[in-house]
């Protein structure tokens, strides 16, 4: 289930924090909505976000070892 939820702090500060998309799809579907927040100050990227990236490592390796094997 995808989530966005905003804590607004009594100084303004907005934080922000998004669950269960994985990738950088995440930096898309926040992109317009931080714009109108306006600067980000701080970025900390969870594991979410790097599902793609081992995902898409597994089938490089996996295809290497096809090619390997020729």
């Amino acid at each position: 289930m995808e989530t966005l939820e905003f804590i607004i702090y009594a100084d303004g500060r907005v934080e922000e924090r998004v669950t269960g998309i994985s990738g950088s799809s995440c930096a898309e579907v926040t992109a317009e909505i931080e714009a109108k927040l306006g600067i980000v100050a701080y970025r900390e990227l969870t594991s979410e976000n790097f599902e793609n990236a081992l995902i898409n490592s597994d089938q490089i390796s996996q295809k290497v070892s096809e090619f390997s094997s020729w």
